[in-house]
């Protein structure tokens, strides 16, 4: 009767065994977590960049601030961690687009894109005294 309650040879260390897999599955986990939240508070970090670089080269395209509009999103992106690595004029819509990368612990860059400038011409302001 008592005999089921010693353990054989071979299951010694099955208990052991279980619970460094639990722990090795739940690191691994906690590992992966970390990641992501890693990756997407870079992501967040170079939009915010890349919006802020391409206001204010924007701003400088149309006039309304000093300097030239990519040396400008350029010194903008760097302030705020970002390296810029692409800068467009378009004339047609007097707008800029810019694109950042942001450095990470991960294998891999954020990268960060925005554009700025008036709206198109198709957007029209809300007018008083009329239903949308």
């Amino acid at each position: 009767m008592g005999e089921w309650l010693t353990m054989g040879g071979s299951e010694r260390g099955a208990g052991t065994m279980l619970g460094a897999g639990i722990a090795l599955t739940v690191l691994i986990l906690l590992a992966l977590l970390m990641g992501l939240a890693t990756a997407a508070v870079a992501a967040g970090k170079a939009a915010s960049a890349a919006d802020l670089a391409a206001l204010a080269a924007a701003d400088a395209y149309r006039g309304l601030s000093s300097g030239v509009p990519c040396q400008v999103a350029a010194d903008i992106a760097a302030a705020n961690s970002a390296a810029l690595v692409e800068c467009l004029e378009m004339p047609e819509n007097r707008s800029v687009q810019v694109k950042v990368l942001v450095r990470t612990t991960l294998p891999w860059p954020a990268q960060g894109q925005a554009r700025a400038g008036p709206p198109p011409d198709t957007v029209r302001p809300h007018e008083s005294g009329t239903k949308p």
